[in-house]
């Protein structure tokens, strides 16, 4: 974002980014449900960039602000001041706003409701106190709940950990999955890096329904990571194909452009109407079933069967920051057991000589290494098929012993999302 977009947005622009950090930290559908908010609707496109940068930029740096904040402030002011606060670092100390206008605009927002008016002199003085003394907010330790940094630790070690959490500070590029693959201009239109396994990564910004090939319906968007485990099913045309927890679809549509006979189950009607919106865009086929996939009483078995359980996310960091925030430890533990009944839901329609690949966008280990040794203890007739180096374009330094792979976000260059993915056989 220039300094000139920075100096024109006014109050009304930081009074929607106001809107949009309190939904991203409420925990009721975060930055996705809040971009809907009317505040954020009735601007400019210009300002609804400011907004939604000045957001974004308060989520990847929360921790260190908040640190800031803290040695700043001796007592906790309401919760919109410290959102302004949040708010006005951010555009200081991350966006680089001018700060004549980041102030200004900061103590005005504070002044424009009865709940902050009395404290825009606090506002004024944290705000200028950083002005005159900027701060760096970008240390890996600090950018992540300390709780979470402290699994990632346990789990990885100090060095990756410190690796993972890097990224938090990085704002990505957009990655596409191609209806076809390869795709010889698309690149060069875009334009786009082909990254490993035949994605497409472009720096371009703006709405992407007006890039080239959208509504022809050549690509859509999907991270790199994100668009592995449906190539390690390795589909083959014709054969019966079940994409459990399928919304909002990305994976459907490779499992159908690679030929297969796909049905599509999820429990949320909304989102599989997204599902329904982009597989007619690109022209592409699936049945789609609304139901929760563990009760679901339909007989038929599958040669090929996806599942990317629900997981606390947390490794979607890149693009939403706010789960970092929203997650809590007792999620975990909830969300493991839900993987548990769906991969033995799963287990149950794999049809002899198919295969099942299980996978969750998130970096805790009780949402993807444990749950592969519970399984193979639970389910005798599955075997783990091992994930070959460069396979689907899974990142080599991804690999475990096992053959499963745990992609951290640093695992490509530019970033990506965390995964874990297991693929099993049955005889």
């Amino acid at each position: 974002m220039s300094e000139e977009q920075n100096d024109i947005a006014g109050v009304p622009a930081r009074a929607a980014a106001l809107n949009l950090l309190t939904a991203a930290l409420s925990g009721r559908g975060g930055v996705d449900e809040g971009l809907g908010h009317a505040s954020l609707t009735a601007l400019s496109p210009r300002d609804r960039a400011f907004a939604r940068a000045a957001v974004m930029a308060t989520l990847r740096h929360l921790g260190p602000i908040d640190q800031l904040l803290q040695e700043r402030v001796k007592r906790a002011p309401p919760d919109r001041v410290v959102q302004i606060l949040r708010l006005g670092a951010a555009q200081l100390l991350v966006l680089k706003t001018p700060p004549h206008a980041a102030v200004a605009a900061s103590v005005d927002l504070a002044g424009a409701h009865p709940w902050s008016q009395s404290f825009k002199g606090l506002v004024n003085a944290v705000l200028r106190g950083l002005v005159r003394e900027p701060a760096e907010v970008a240390d890996p330790e600090r950018l992540a709940p300390p709780w979470l940094y402290a699994r990632w630790r346990s789990a990885f070690g100090p060095e990756e950990a410190r690796n993972i959490a890097a990224v938090i500070a990085q704002e990505p590029a957009t990655d596409l999955s191609l209806k076809a693959v390869p795709n010889e201009t698309l690149p060069a239109e875009l334009p786009a890096e082909v990254l490993p396994g035949g994605s497409l990564r472009t720096e371009r910004r703006g709405d992407v329904a007006t890039w080239p090939g959208f509504e022809a319906g050549a690509w859509w968007v999907q991270d790199f990571s994100a668009a592995i485990p449906a190539r390690l099913l390795a589909i083959q045309p014709g054969e019966a194909v079940l994409d459990l927890c399928a919304a909002p679809g990305g994976k459907t549509l490779q499992l159908a452009a690679a030929g297969g006979e796909v049905v599509a189950v999820d429990r949320s009607g909304p989102r599989l109407r997204r599902v329904s919106e982009n597989l007619a865009r690109t022209g592409l086929t699936a049945e789609i079933v609304e139901i929760d996939a563990a009760v679901w009483k339909d007989p038929r078995d599958f040669d090929a069967i996806l599942l990317d359980a629900p997981c606390s996310a947390t490794g979607t960091f890149r693009r939403h920051p706010d789960v970092l925030w929203a997650a809590k430890p007792s999620d975990i533990a909830s969300l493991a057991a839900v993987q548990s009944r769906l991969l033995d839901a799963a287990a149950k329609r794999v049809r002899p000589g198919g295969r099942l690949v299980y996978c969750v966008c998130s970096l805790e280990p009780e949402e993807g290494e444990g749950q592969v040794a519970a399984l193979l203890a639970r389910n005798a007739e599955l075997t783990l098929d091992p994930i070959a180096p460069g396979e689907g374009g899974t990142p080599e330094a991804s690999l475990r012993p096992d053959g499963t792979a745990r992609i951290l976000p640093h695992h490509l260059a530019g970033g990506t999302d965390g995964f874990f993915i297991a693929r099993f056989r049955k005889p």
